[in-house]
């Protein structure tokens, strides 16, 4: 067998998504000194949302200028601003899942960097669509491998597969 630069290529990026998947999760709640009496349980997937339609996430409620803190070990994809999020800091964790903390009054990471567990990534503000609203960090978990049977025919069912539920795993992971 002809070891080529493409065949290690290929060995690397499989043994990449193999760790990516097979590396233990252990969540904390992103909020220093937060806990879980800070957000409304069933707020995850609440209809109707304002113009996102659902909200795909829950709201831990703090006082502006608390540390955000990365809820998982991974590494920064993005860190910056959009529209409706205001800044957002987007992290790639075990599992092959994303982590997305937004409206934060400011973020002290960059892309492609690694984050540990627990480290300051920001702080808890209003920015994006949270103006004149109480100071929060809207926490949501997408999963880039979908969850098939999470489809259902409510709103906008479909994207359930890709969506999981921040205050079940933050709960669970805070009994450990």
């Amino acid at each position: 067998m002809i070891v080529t630069k493409k065949r290690i290529g290929l060995l690397l990026a499989l043994a990449i998504i193999v760790v990516g998947y097979i590396l233990p999760e252990s969540l904390q709640i992103p909020v220093q000194g937060a806990a879980t009496s800070d957000w409304n349980e069933n707020t995850f997937w609440y209809a109707p949302w304002g113009k996102s339609g659902v909200h795909k996430g829950i709201d831990i409620f703090s006082e502006k200028g608390r540390a955000s803190t990365a809820p998982t070990h991974g590494v920064v994809l993005y860190a910056g601003t959009f529209a409706r999020g205001g800044k957002v800091v987007i992290l790639l964790g075990p599992k092959w899942r994303l982590h997305y903390l937004a409206h934060l009054d400011s973020f002290k990471v960059r892309a492609f960097t690694a984050v540990r567990s627990g480290e300051i990534i920001g702080s808890v503000g209003d920015s994006g669509n949270a103006k004149n609203k109480p100071p929060h960090l809207h926490y949501s978990i997408v999963t880039l491998i979908p969850y098939l049977w999470r489809f259902d025919s409510s709103t906008q069912g479909w994207k359930k597969i890709f969506y999981l539920d921040p205050n079940t795993r933050l709960r669970a992971a805070s009994r450990i």
